[in-house]
């Protein structure tokens, strides 16, 4: 067989390590590799490198993707299908593998529900947020970044008394926020799933202050639409510009968040925003373990023809499932996890 594989979307650690593992798979099988660039947009615009052992050797423990990136996808529309099936036909491509987030997966599905294509994915994004598995690449790396800035910043805030408010990534889902939140000792933790207002975190920090606690830290994930229960930051209004195929470029509500903070607690408050660095460097070894755990089983999909198929991590076993279940809305921290955050804060 003549297999494809992409990566799509935003960047994170571990894209490499699920390169390396499909790869070193496939070839156990006897199959030929083909990679395109810059995710569906390589296969739309025909834009791609053989995958020989001299282009994977020794990718695994690199961050950001050799194959490039970008958020287009089929799904988008026009003649973005037709165009792919084009290039896949041109490659005698028989199957492709696609590694990536929600909006790869949207058009992943399209391609196999709409036009027959034999695809599998691969679940990865800093969020872990996409439904159907449990667990994605680039989580972890992403997470151990986020502790290790809190507890650097945890260091500053006690030197000179302050209180430090850092904005995490996440999009709509606070797994970020609330894993790094419990592990970097924060005292606060603003999700963008629980209804927490901003008097509430600041009763939080005057409350260590009468205890002689001087510093606080708060962790806000960039989902987090402030609250206001007295109705005096209500005004505030975060407006976000769209990208390229609509959807919010979130970040900055920290800052807001801080005002309101220093607002109602008198105390210095400073802002961090770790953005893009949580993105970037290379993977942890339990994200190489689980890139390579499901690039192993994806070619092993492949090989025996059983496609329409996510990889996910299912309790502690990684399992293929549905495609169909990437459909829907992001998954999110369920209510009943709230009570277990909220008892680390303070």
């Amino acid at each position: 067989m003549k297999i494809g594989i992409l990566t799509g979307g935003g960047d994170c650690p571990g894209l490499n390590a699920v390169i390396s593992s499909v790869a070193r798979r496939s070839w156990d099988h006897g199959h030929e590799l083909i990679g395109f660039k810059y995710g569906w947009r390589g296969v739309i615009e025909d834009d791609s490198i053989p995958l020989t052992r001299d282009v994977v050797r020794g990718i695994m423990r690199e961050g950001g993707t050799i194959l490039r990136s970008s958020g287009d996808n089929p799904a988008h529309g026009g003649d973005r299908p037709e165009r792919a099936l084009a290039t896949l036909k041109k490659h005698q491509v028989d199957a492709l593998i696609v590694i990536g987030g929600e909006g790869t997966m949207k058009g992943a599905l399209t391609m196999h529900r709409d036009h027959g294509l034999a695809v599998v994915g691969v679940p990865k994004t800093i969020d872990n947020d996409l439904p159907g598995t449990e667990l994605t690449v680039g989580f972890d790396s992403a997470l151990a970044i986020a502790t290790e800035a809190l507890d650097r910043l945890a260091t500053t805030a006690e030197s000179h008394d302050r209180v430090m408010v850092c904005e995490v990534m996440g999009r709509t889902a606070g797994w970020l926020a609330m894993y790094a939140g419990i592990a970097g000792g924060a005292d606060v933790i603003l999700l963008p799933e629980m209804d927490m207002s901003v008097e509430e975190a600041s009763e939080i920090v005057t409350r260590r202050h009468g205890q002689g606690r001087d510093s606080s830290l708060i962790v806000v994930g960039e989902g987090y639409n402030l609250r206001s229960t007295t109705g005096l930051f209500d005004d505030v209004n975060v407006e976000h510009e769209l990208d390229a195929y609509g959807f919010p470029r979130l970040g900055g509500i920290s800052n807001h968040v801080a005002h309101a903070v220093e607002q109602l607690t008198g105390f210095e408050t400073r802002v961090t925003i770790l953005g893009h660095v949580q993105r970037g460097g290379p993977p942890t070894a339990r994200d190489r373990a689980l890139a390579s755990r499901f690039g192993f089983l994806a070619a092993d999909l492949v090989h025996e023809g059983n496609f329409g198929q996510l990889v996910a991590q299912v309790g502690r076993d990684v399992l293929p499932v549905p495609l169909e279940q990437t459909e829907g809305d992001a998954r999110v921290i369920p209510e009943d996890v709230f009570e277990f955050v909220r008892s680390f804060m303070g």
